[in-house]
């Protein structure tokens, strides 16, 4: 392309204006109305180069071009899917930072939509109870414009190990109704474990242990399971614990998505049950006390 500079007017500099202008850098609105390429849209131009890596200059080039296109992509504006070339822009690397904060590791925000966005995406769309496609139409975006609050402007996410506290966590397990299910000898073996450590904690905790019948008046319903989230399963919150290495993060992520309450998340215990075909009481044991863990950390966050 011919470079767009200082002197020109026309369609092609107003559609540079009014990206600059979206982005946040100042031109004369006089200089705007005339589609003129005048010396504060040359000063934003060089300011928006300075900001994005490229050699100084005045004038919009095929390099700033592309880069003044990627920046004006905004989270929602396409969908997003891995593809040759990859997506790149603005609206890949919100989506990036949006995955990393809320827990699912996608590397740097680099605006690639490359192989690991994909499957933290995957990771994302699971956890919230999404067809896990690892492509970002609409209803993947309404659930992370609903957690904008919790994602934007915000460091990513590390797993640290680190433990809520014994009194930390009787002070959450008395303050919120959490009904947990057993979908099987081993899952309700688990189940069991966590109540009773529940409330070991606590004689005031909320935790409640059920079979089918869930009380109406909870807060959150923790389903654990041995088994496989079905194929021919309706779309659900679903946690595949031996994949999750920050939970409490992946909890809080499925609670302030759900779209009813009490918000539901099931967590699939498969991988971590089955030992060469044995499964100890301490292997549950061990097991309740991650889960509860996790559980108290979330619900503190």
């Amino acid at each position: 392309m011919e470079p767009i500079c200082q002197g020109m007017q026309g369609p092609a500099v107003e559609d540079v204006q009014q990206r600059l202008v979206r982005l946040s850098y100042k031109i004369d609105e006089q200089e705007t109305a005339d589609k003129q390429f005048g010396p504060t849209t040359a000063h934003a131009v060089r300011s928006f180069r300075l900001d994005h890596g490229l050699p100084a200059a005045d004038d919009v080039d095929m390099s700033c071009w592309s880069a003044l296109v990627d920046e004006s992509y905004e989270l929602g504006d396409r969908t997003l899917y891995l593809r040759l070339p990859n997506f790149h822009g603005r609206d890949v690397r919100q989506l990036q930072q949006a995955l990393n904060v809320l827990g699912f590791a996608c590397g740097d925000d680099d605006g690639y939509f490359g192989p690991h966005t994909e499957a933290a995406l995957q990771q994302f769309q699971e956890n919230v109870g999404l067809f896990a496609d690892g492509m970002s139409f609409q209803d993947t975006y309404s659930y992370i414009n609903r957690l904008r609050h919790v994602w934007e402007d915000k460091p990513k996410q590390s797993h640290t190990g680190a433990h809520t506290g014994f009194a930390r966590a009787a002070s959450v397990l008395e303050r919120n109704r959490v009904a947990v299910v057993g979908n099987d000898p081993i899952a309700r073996n688990v189940a069991s474990r966590m109540w009773n450590i529940a409330s070991a904690t606590t004689d005031k905790s909320g935790m409640i242990l059920c079979d089918t019948m869930i009380p109406e008046d909870v807060d959150l319903v923790l389903v654990l399971a041995d088994g496989e989230l079905p194929e021919d399963a309706a779309p659900q919150a679903n946690i595949v614990l031996s994949e999750c290495d920050n939970l409490a993060q992946r909890l809080h992520t499925a609670c302030m998505a759900a779209v009813r309450r009490p918000a539901q998340v099931r967590i699939e215990l498969t991988g971590l049950t089955r030992y060469n075909g044995t499964f100890m009481l301490s292997d549950a044991q061990t097991l309740a006390v991650r889960l509860l863990d996790a559980l108290c950390e979330s619900l503190a966050m």
